[in-house]
């Protein structure tokens, strides 16, 4: 797809629907109540929780309580949500040369990890990144 302006954060919305929509039905129904947002860019605060200088190293964010961390008694503090960055997406994608909608994909998956109890570690080691 070509676009002739950057593409929005509603093709952005789009693209990270698709992706969820072609995961495995298992997966999707764990992530079901977590609500997945698009913004521009991480706030100044979330960049400084993360120790984080430049918000274009930022691409996603999972913020809740993982599964494996969760108790049958425990109540949620705060609800489950997927952020996806668009700015630092379109950054790397014009960096990289990857595939836009593989990229948002790459990056909604991660994050899911994340949901799942996944440490940037574990997944970099599934994806073949790490040792």
């Amino acid at each position: 797809m070509r676009w002739g302006s950057p593409p929005s954060v509603e093709d952005l919305r789009e693209m990270a629907d698709a992706a969820l929509a072609a995961i495995p039905r298992e997966l999707r129904e764990a992530v079901r109540g977590a609500a997945i947002l698009i913004e521009d860019l991480p706030d100044d605060e979330t960049l400084a929780e993360l120790g984080i200088e430049h918000p274009w190293d930022l691409t996603g964010l999972y913020r809740g309580t993982p599964l494996t961390e969760r108790s049958v008694m425990g109540v949620p503090q705060e609800p489950d949500t997927i952020l996806l960055y668009r700015e630092p997406i379109l950054i790397e994608w014009i960096e990289t040369g990857e595939d836009l909608f593989r990229l948002v994909r790459n990056v909604l998956i991660h994050e899911i990890a994340h949901h799942f109890g996944f440490s940037d570690e574990d997944i970099a080691r599934l994806e073949g990144d790490g040792a």
